[in-house]
């Protein structure tokens, strides 16, 4: 097998292959990647035996042929190689040959065979979406997904297609983030998946180009997203989510209209003082005045105090200061509306304009 291929053609689809590449591998094939030449099209697969994501770019090769290479070698090479150089992989006897300039490097490989490969789906629920749309929907949410729980079906993110719409949910427990848009054509019924952790973030950085298309492919225990010269797959969380309907308060009373920007800044110097561990601060509203406090061990104390509309009752409650800020950090508006029952009640905040997003935050006791 033998190529060649320019850095600047090559560079982008190895930085988004090796993205998925774990450094710690418990198959030594793991730390490769595949690479495939084939009627002038080069291909580059990478995959930890959970997601999968192949790159193709249009090639024309001198010989045909495919060969596993260690990732991390082959794009540090490529990284530290001057811009515009000329890059040509010789593969021979269980090595390839490198060469650039006068740059030679030879690094082993792996049969090409013994790759593992996610597979096909089979009867696959099937829809078109931009990439705009999904990474929006993407975006509004992942960061209530949970780490490490062990309740593996809260480490990822709901993916909901009805034919009334897409929607995407993302809980830690202690929060819930929820977003939806519109989808036009999909009329296969409803389906909700759940997309690991890992995947829901890989997926994120490949959706670039906000005009053009992608292809979604829910099969029973995969997924798959398509576009221009990318496939992207990942496994599924095989659980049931929790009925998030049920979390979204209802009956919230007490409305606050904010400026979003305003907000952040006031927990965010709030949130110095407060406790380092639990991160809690206490809110309290007045007619058209919010008041942030916080308090540490150490005797510290904060408080700032902003406008706001709000023409309500008194109320007192306390939030873990990191989910608000991370919700107002996900809103796309300049105002949000915060809702609130009672000081044992969660926080409802919504962006004021026509964003479809919805975060649910509980409180907790100071």
């Amino acid at each position: 097998m033998k190529f060649n291929i320019e850095r600047e053609t090559i560079i982008k689809p190895l930085l988004k292959v090796s993205s998925v590449v774990e450094r710690r591998q418990t198959l030594p094939i793991l730390s490769n990647i595949l690479v495939k030449i084939e009627q002038n099209k080069l291909s580059l697969t990478a995959t930890d035996l959970e997601v999968e994501l192949v790159v193709e770019t249009t090639h024309d090769a001198s010989e045909a042929g495919e060969v596993t290479l260690p990732a991390r070698k082959f794009l540090d090479i490529c990284k530290t190689l001057p811009d515009n150089a000329a890059i040509d992989v010789t593969v021979e006897s269980g090595k390839a040959v490198i060469r650039s300039g006068k740059s030679r490097f030879t690094v082993a490989t792996l049969p090409a065979n013994e790759f593992p490969s996610i597979e096909k789906i089979q009867a696959p629920k099937e829809f078109s979406v931009t990439q705009g749309e999904l990474k929006t929907l993407i975006g509004l949410t992942q960061f209530a997904m949970a780490q490490q729980d062990v309740r593996y079906y809260l480490n990822g993110l709901l993916l909901e297609v009805t034919e009334n719409g897409i929607k995407t949910v993302a809980t830690d427990g202690h929060r819930l983030a929820m977003s939806q848009g519109v989808l036009s054509g999909y009329n296969e019924g409803s389906v909700q998946v759940i997309i690991p952790r890992k995947g829901v973030l890989e997926l994120a950085k490949i959706l670039e180009n906000d005009e053009a298309l992608v292809n979604v492919q829910i099969g029973s225990n995969i997924i798959r997203v398509k576009t221009e010269g990318l496939i992207f797959s990942s496994k599924l969380i095989d659980g049931r989510f929790p009925d998030y309907d049920k979390v979204v308060p209802k009956n919230g009373d007490k409305t606050v209209i904010a400026d979003r920007i305003s907000l952040i800044q006031t927990f965010t110097r709030t949130s110095i003082l407060s406790n380092e561990k639990y991160r809690g601060i206490r809110i309290q509203l007045d007619s058209n005045r919010l008041k942030a406090l916080a308090h540490n061990p150490d005797q510290e104390e904060a408080e700032e105090e902003i406008s706001v509309e709000y023409n309500g009752p008194g109320l007192e409650i306390g939030f873990n200061v990191n989910y608000l800020i991370d919700a107002l950090h996900a809103v796309n508006s300049e105002s949000v509306k915060l809702t609130f029952s009672d000081a044992n009640s969660s926080c409802l905040i919504q962006p004021t304009n026509e964003q479809q997003a919805t975060y649910v935050v509980m409180p907790m006791r100071l």
